[in-house]
Parts: structure tokens; C-alpha cells; sequence
């Protein structure tokens, strides 16, 4: 799929020594973020204004603090973490390069064609900017997880969560490409409808006013809503057709067997590979029955928990807490394990909405549900006076006694803008970051030497001589126009850059020499320019000339040339960027690599900067 990756090992060590520089980095700020507003309400508390506190006269006691629900303040601290440990996850090495290929394509590849533009265009962004991209997810993620752990109550609370359900969802559609529901063969087992979809409903059940968790009403609520999945589930886990009946089918494995056989593959300590390997060979078996019972167990506790029956809930809640980390463990493989897991999968999620349905349903006395406020005898009965009073005990509580639990949401907050800043910079940056082409190639070469001279004819039939471009700065590369895809690739790279440096094409020319001692007619190289592009090219020039001129050119630019037995030409790949004095200031290495889209616009924003970096020396 066009623009999925970038065809770099996923480990590739300039990527991941980057990566994990720019997370030190940003980590120091999120850490200075937090110190500084740490001090600053130190400061504060120590030295604000008595008349602070008489715009507080009437705030209530630390001993009349709202009281949280324990389902909401279990759904708050579990995704917290999760969130949190999501972000962790997504600072893995192979994160980087790894995440388009290995996580959204090979859910995109089973999509429809309007999926899979969606995932590509994520995944083009991704790949990209992988050092940006990768690094603002991680403090997206922990960001939002402090904030959640952090807001107990209250507006900053409720914030929280309607920043756990939008980046959730931005998560469950580009990430998790619609969480794979729009792909074949998915089952509640491999995490349909996507684990970041139970992040965005426990970000709405926080997001929601505090008086909604007074009553049982939201925990049957819940609890009905979790049975229609389960039942749900059963039904698209019972569907002939889709493979989870047979534990083998003719000649392969069944879909549920495959699966597990493919989680066991992934490196991971050998324990869990043996337990998951035990299960899919169980499964080979005895495919029909273990379908069955999951056919069965799904619908039970799908009908219990639509049916509400208080006597049955606290058995059906234990049954769902078995089935839900049998399947953890068995099928998922614990979700993060292999280097490239995002997040633990869907089963931990589920469990936390269900018990947190569970516990919703006992009833929150109402007379914890608020703080208490005294209004003054001269305010009572009289409407203006109460809104001065609650005004006067708001900003009394905002400004003399700012609680540690709002300036810690204000530092996650700021953990999220600062993943947040390069993510948005990225996307609207369409060129690609040069670091891929780095890791091919390196980085260019310093240099301080005089260029030495060429006479040669350009593709025009014209005498050209490198001295006539004196003034300018140029970009030198050898290209083969006739059997080399390599070349192709590194003429479209140079045309690219050109088109980069379009404002300064009057300042800079581009030059290659051909590099094949045989096919070096202008025929050869005017067709070679008309099949790449270059025709139109402001400051294009395509030199030859007689094999012994070129092979002089070759040996003083240290070309290396090497025609075989086979009449294949193998040679280096190599380019310089020379001044506008004729000096040679970096020697490049251009050597392709896998050519993808996003290594080819990695290269051609390398060249671009190269050469800018040259005309802005004196």
C-alpha cells in the first residue's frame, strides 16, 4: 500500500537512537513542567493575599469534600494507567518505523478501499515524520493518563475524559483502522470492535455531569449496554462461514488456531509462548467445542447482564472476569508482547467497564454528592446575594487555595500539547523528514575542497565546463540512463528537491554525469529525462561525453565504474554539493535504500537542505 511505510528495518539504529533521544528531551520538559507549576503553587500558598481568603469565607471544609463513586473512580484510575502504560508502550524501539507497517497494515489490508485510504493517509503522515509522530503519541497518551489519575472531580475531571474519548477515537480510526471491524475474520476473542473503542466509552462515563452518578441508573445502564455486546459477539462468533468452527480446515489451520498459532510466534519469554502454543494445539483438536463454549459463554453472560437480575450479576461479573483474562492470555497473548504491541488489547478494558457497571449500581447518597456551602444570614432569600456568594467562594477557591490536584491536570495538560505541537507541525509539513534517508545512508559528509574541473556536452549537444557555473551552487550525482532503477530513483529524488528549492532555482543548477560507458549517446540521455521528468527542470543539465572524458570525470569525483562480463554496469552511488566559489562542500551518499515514498521524499528534502545550507554560506 502506497506511502504504508518506510521500508527501513524497524530497528534501524539512527531511527531508534533519534527516537529515543527526542523522548529524553521531551521528557526533561514535561518533567520542567511540572516543577515549575509545583513552585509556583508552593509560592502561592505561602504568599497570597489575605483578602484571598475572604473571598473563600464560606468554601467548604476539607471535611465536606465531595465523595467519588467508586465505579467512576475505578474506570478513572484503570484507564489512567492504561493510558499511561499505552504511552509507554508506544516509546518501544521499533515504534517508530514499525507502527504503520506491522500494526495498521495488516488490519488496512483487509479493509474496504475507502479504509484503506484512511489508514494510508495516517500512515503516510506517520511515516514521514516517524520521530515526531511516534514521540507525540507517547505524551498524548501519558499525558492524558495523569490527568485522569489526577482529577478526582469537577470540571478539570470531566476534561479528562473528553480528552481520553477524542484521542481515543483518533486511535480507534487511523490507528486501529475502525478497530479492524470493517476487516474479515474478526471475533470479540482478537479484540473487535478495537480496544481504543472502550477507551472513548470510559473517557464519555467520565466525561459525564457528576449528578449522573447518584443513582443505580447508570450502572444498569452499563451493564445492559455491556450484555448487548457480549450477546452481539456470540451471534458474529457463531457465523458459519468465518472459520472458528474447525479447529484445521483442508490443508491450513483454523481462523482461531491461526491466530494463536501467530501470537505464539512473536518473540516473547518463553513461557507465555508455551501456554498460548498448549492453547492452539487444544483448539487443532477440539475446534468445535472450544467454539461452542464460546458461542455459549458469550451469550449467557450477555442475556445475565441485559436481564439485570441482582442475585445473578455478582456470578455473571465473575464468569465475565474468567472468560475475559482466559482470553487475555490464551489468544491475546497479553496484547503488548513483540516489540510493536500498542496497548494490552481489549479484554483488561471490557473488564473495567463491567465492574465498573457493577459497582454503579449501588446508589451515592446525595448528600455527598456536593460540597456543602454556608450562605450568610444577610445573602439568604435573596437571588443576587447567592450569586455573589458562589462567585465569591469560586474564585476563592481558583485563586486562594489552589488545590494540588489542578495544578497536576494544568502539567498533564501540558504533557498533552507537548505531544501534541510537533504531532499537528508534522501533519502540516508535507515533506519527509530526513532522518530515513540518514538511516540508509548517513548523514552527508563536510567537505572543503576544491571541485574538480569537467568539460563534457550536455544533453543539448552544447560544451559545458563547471566553470561556467561559478556563482551558483550545484548538485553533482552520476546517473546510469539506461538499465539502473537506481537512477530513476535518484533522478526523481533530484527533481523533488529541485521542485523544494524552487524560490532559489536561479541561484543553484543540477548536474549529472551519465555513468554508462557504452549507452552515452544524447538520444539515450534526452529519453532518460523525458521518462523521469527532468526536461522541464529549471537548471537541468545531463552531461556525456567520450568514454575516456567520462572515465577522467569518474576518477577525479572517486565514481567507482565497473562494467561485468554479463554487460552489467555496477558503479557508486554518490553526489556533492559544490559552492558558489567551486568548492565541494558535502559528498552524499545517495544509494536509494528501499525507495519507498517516504524514503524518496526523505532523500529529496536531504538534497534540498543541503544545498540550502551551501547557499547560505559566504
Amino acid at each position: 500500500m502506497p506511502g504504508m511505510n518506510s521500508g527501513l528495518n524497524v530497528y534501524n539504529h539512527v531511527v531508534v537512537a533519534t527516537f529515543h533521544t527526542a523522548l529524553i528531551h521531551q521528557a526533561i520538559i514535561a518533567l520542567a513542567i511540572f516543577l515549575l507549576l509545583a513552585t509556583f503553587w508552593g509560592i502561592f500558598n505561602l504568599w497570597r493575599p489575605a483578602s484571598f481568603f475572604k473571598l473563600a469565607r464560606g468554601a467548604p471544609a476539607d471535611g465536606q469534600m465531595w465523595s467519588e463513586p467508586q465505579a467512576r473512580r475505578l474506570l478513572r484510575i484503570g484507564f489512567g494507567i492504561l493510558w499511561i502504560f499505552d504511552g509507554l508502550l508506544q516509546a518501544q524501539s521499533a515504534m517508530a518505523i514499525g507502527l504503520p507497517s506491522q500494526v495498521i497494515e495488516p488490519v488496512a489490508a483487509t479493509s474496504p478501499t475507502w479504509a484503506q485510504h484512511v489508514a494510508n493517509w495516517a500512515a503516510t503522515s506517520w511515516s514521514y515524520h516517524p520521530i515526531q509522530a511516534g514521540a507525540s503519541a507517547v505524551w498524548i497518551q501519558i499525558g492524558v493518563g495523569i490527568w485522569m489519575l489526577v482529577a478526582p472531580r469537577g470540571l478539570s475531571s470531566r476534561l479528562a475524559g473528553l480528552v481520553g474519548l477524542g484521542w481515543g477515537i483518533v486511535v480507534w480510526v487511523f490507528g486501529e483502522v475502525f478497530g479492524g471491524i470493517l476487516a474479515g475474520g474478526q471475533s470479540w476473542m482478537f479484540g473487535a470492535p478495537g480496544a481504543a473503542a472502550f477507551y472513548s466509552v470510559a473517557g464519555a462515563l467520565i466525561a459525564l455531569p457528576e449528578r449522573t452518578w447518584r443513582t443505580a441508573r447508570m450502572g444498569r445502564t452499563v451493564l445492559a449496554a455491556s450484555g448487548l455486546f457480549f450477546m452481539a459477539m456470540s451471534v458474529l462468533q457463531a457465523w458459519p462461514g468465518r472459520g472458528f468452527w474447525q479447529g484445521a480446515s483442508p490443508g491450513h489451520p483454523g481462523s482461531l488456531a491461526s491466530m494463536v498459532g501467530e501470537m505464539a510466534q512473536m518473540p516473547q519469554p518463553g513461557t507465555t509462548s508455551r501456554l498460548v502454543s498448549a492453547f492452539g494445539a487444544f483448539d487443532l483438536a477440539h475446534g468445535f467445542a472450544v467454539n461452542l463454549f464460546i458461542v455459549a459463554a458469550l451469550a449467557a453472560v450477555g442475556l445475565s447482564l441485559v436481564l439485570g437480575r441482582r442475585r445473578l450479576l455478582g456470578l455473571t461479573v465473575v464468569a465475565v472476569a474468567v472468560l475475559c483474562l482466559a482470553d487475555w492470555i490464551f489468544v491475546q497473548d497479553f496484547g503488548f508482547l513483540g516489540g510493536v504491541g500498542t496497548d494490552p488489547n481489549s479484554m483488561l478494558p471490557i473488564l473495567l467497564i463491567v465492574i465498573g457497571g457493577y459497582l454503579a449500581l449501588t446508589r451515592v447518597p446525595a448528600e455527598l454528592t456536593e460540597p456543602a456551602v454556608t450562605v450568610p444570614a444577610e445573602d439568604q432569600g435573596h437571588a443576587g446575594g447567592r450569586r455573589q456568594r458562589a462567585l465569591r467562594a469560586a474564585l476563592g477557591k481558583a485563586l486562594a487555595t489552589p488545590s494540588l490536584s489542578f495544578v497536576l491536570s494544568i502539567g498533564a495538560f501540558g504533557v498533552i500539547v507537548l505531544g501534541a505541537g510537533p504531532m499537528a507541525a508534522a501533519q502540516a509539513d508535507s515533506r519527509a523528514d530526513p532522518i530515513l534517508a540518514e538511516a540508509v545512508d548517513g548523514q552527508p559528509v563536510p567537505a572543503d575542497r576544491p571541485a574538480p574541473e569537467i568539460r563534457l556536452v550536455d544533453q543539448h549537444g552544447r560544451q559545458f565546463a563547471l566553470t561556467s557555473l561559478r556563482g551558483k551552487v550545484v548538485f553533482l550525482t552520476f546517473l546510469d540512463p539506461v538499465a539502473s532503477a537506481d537512477s530513476r530513483l535518484i533522478a526523481t529524488e533530484v527533481r523533488t528537491a529541485a521542485g523544494l528549492l524552487n524560490a532559489t532555482s536561479r541561484d543553484t543548477a543540477v548536474v549529472a554525469v551519465t555513468l554508462n560507458p557504452s549507452e552515452r549517446s544524447l538520444g539515450v540521455i534526452n529519453k532518460f529525462d523525458r521518462r523521469v521528468g527532468l526536461t522541464g527542470l529549471p537548471g537541468w543539465l545531463f552531461l556525456t561525453g567520450t568514454t575516456d572524458q567520462l572515465r577522467r570525470v569518474w576518477q577525479r569525483y572517486s565514481v567507482y565504474v565497473q562494467e561485468g562480463s554479463d554487460d552489467r554496469i555496477s558503479y557508486s552511488d554518490v553526489a556533492y554539493v559544490i559552492d558558489r566559489s567551486g568548492n565541494i562542500r558535502y559528498e552524499i551518499n545517495t544509494s536509494p535504500g528501499p525507495g519507498t515514498a517516504a524514503t524518496k521524499a526523505s532523500f529529496a528534502v536531504l538534497f534540498a537542505n543541503s544545498i540550502r545550507q551551501t547557499l547560505a554560506t559566504k
